[in-house]
């Protein structure tokens, strides 16, 4: 047992070492940190780690980290208890949990780019990691309950694993930012491969409480091959390497999903309501522009009763955009007719909207005209309808264009409705609430009716090359 006396010399111990391997040169100072790595290729069954997505799970989430942010000075203790920002709010932000035993010992964020952009931008210039290809998630809300702190990464390593699969198989992210105190930076470089941002160090960064802060970011996309390099000829349990990217660790939970979507929203109007207005005033200490914002985000009349309100006057001021976007990571193949010769285009489906979708080609798509094109929505559902290119840009190594879908299919019809219609993930995998049997005959109906009688006839009116895909 250790006596009072003992916690103190301990304490001091550490410390030194710390200043010790802190005036080593760079080099040996992380080839010194690569070697304490221990990874668990098998840890304790106990451990989960999952999306958070109900209320409870949520609430010890942000329990954890107002503890964990008060205890090292990067807030000021809240009444609620509870660390939560506007971004949490966000149908764009996933936070992600470890439980140990059923009871959160872990938590940590990820934040997509949106309306809202980054916590990070308010000090931090992104513009190198813009400029790049690819999209951008912010990690933020990093915690680890105390009593596995100094247990080798026991939780902290699968958390960053998790973060890892989640990021690259579901989040369609191809870089992550993030801020760090000073004092932690050397592990992220040394360890995951993380690149300061160009700036020096922020003195005082306000969304810590004015604690000093690093920028950094990684290309997930090359962390494997810098990793396989870096760790090459390392035992499994000292290589990360072989951790993050070959090893598969069954405590893992990646989300199920029936469509390739590539956000998880878990805030119904209900959890919004509870977190944001009675467990703390979030809502209610927001700018109004950014009232605004999340007004537009939310565009369903069931979120409306507890956001912010917003006036008409200050909504058609701002003349944000209307129409709900969801972002996804579908493949697709069009196939279109140019001078009498069949062309077939592969598309990646970045966008969707009530009115079509956007996606990337390698190759030029002539615009305003038919064409048939086959979509690839989720492991089991395929959709084929007509579609034409309305607008594009042709500059870069994809060209992007804005797709109108002007003969959905009952499979695209159930897909676009339970978006529209749902409020969090899990509405996706019962897809068919929204519309009931009747309504799936009747849209079959409606879509014969509408292509014998209107589409077709306008087609041929504008098809004099014949470059109108005909129907099967």
């Amino acid at each position: 047992m250790s006596t009072p006396r003992a916690k103190p010399a301990k304490a001091w111990i550490h410390q030194t070492i710390r200043r010790a391997i802190a005036a080593l040169p760079k080099a040996i100072r992380f080839r010194v940190f690569r070697s304490f790595v221990h990874c668990d290729l098998k840890p304790d069954p106990r451990l989960v780690l999952k999306i958070a997505q109900t209320r409870d799970e949520l609430e010890a989430c942000f329990r954890l980290l107002h503890d964990a942010y008060v205890g090292q000075g990067y807030m000021v203790p809240d009444p609620s208890g509870l660390r939560v920002t506007h971004y949490h709010a966000l149908p764009t932000t996933t936070t992600l949990c470890a439980l140990y035993d059923g009871e959160v010992v872990g938590t940590i964020s990820l934040i997509r780019q949106s309306a809202f952009g980054f916590p990070m931008q308010a000090v931090f210039d992104l513009e190198s990691v813009k400029e790049r290809k690819g999209k951008i998630a912010e990690v933020s809300a990093l915690a680890v309950h105390p009593k596995f702190r100094h247990s080798g990464g026991a939780v902290l390593f699968p958390l960053m694993k998790f973060m890892y699969e989640y990021c690259t198989s579901f989040f369609d992210t191809h870089h992550v930012v993030i801020a760090v105190n000073p004092k932690q930076i050397d592990l992220y470089e040394a360890l995951l491969l993380f690149e300061r941002l160009p700036a020096p160090t922020v003195d005082k960064y306000d969304f810590v409480n004015g604690a000093p802060a690093v920028g950094a970011s990684i290309d997930l996309m090359a962390v494997p091959r810098r990793l396989r390099n870096l760790y090459a000829g390392k035992a499994p349990s000292k290589n990360l390497y072989h951790y993050f990217v070959r090893a598969q660790i069954k405590n893992i939970q990646l989300p199920k999903r029936r469509y390739y979507t590539t956000n998880h929203p878990v805030m119904t109007p209900a959890m919004l309501d509870y977190f944001f207005n009675q467990r703390t005033h979030v809502f209610s200490q927001m700018t109004e522009r950014e009232k605004v914002k999340l007004d537009a985000i939310y565009d369903l009349p069931a979120y409306k009763e507890v956001l912010p309100f917003v006036s008409n006057e200050l909504r058609e001021s701002m003349a944000l955009r209307r129409h709900r976007r969801f972002t996804l990571k579908v493949r697709g193949s069009l196939r279109i007719l140019v001078n009498g010769r069949e062309i077939n285009v592969k598309l990646q489906l970045v966008e969707l909207s009530e009115i079509g979708f956007q996606a990337r080609a390698k190759v030029v798509v002539p615009l305003n005209v038919w064409a048939d094109v086959s979509i690839r929505l989720g492991a089991e559902e395929n959709s084929r309808m007509k579609v034409i290119a309305v607008r594009g840009d042709e500059s870069g190594e994809y060209h992007r264009y804005a797709f109108n879908v002007h003969e959905p299919d009952l499979a695209w019809r159930k897909f676009t409705s339970a978006l529209m219609a749902g409020s969090t993930f899990g509405d996706l995998d019962d897809a068919s609430r929204f519309l009931d049997d009747n309504e799936y005959k009747q849209t079959i109906r409606d879509d014969e009716r509408q292509y014998h009688d209107h589409l077709i006839p306008a087609w041929r009116d504008t098809d004099d090359l014949g470059l109108l895909g005909r129907r099967n």
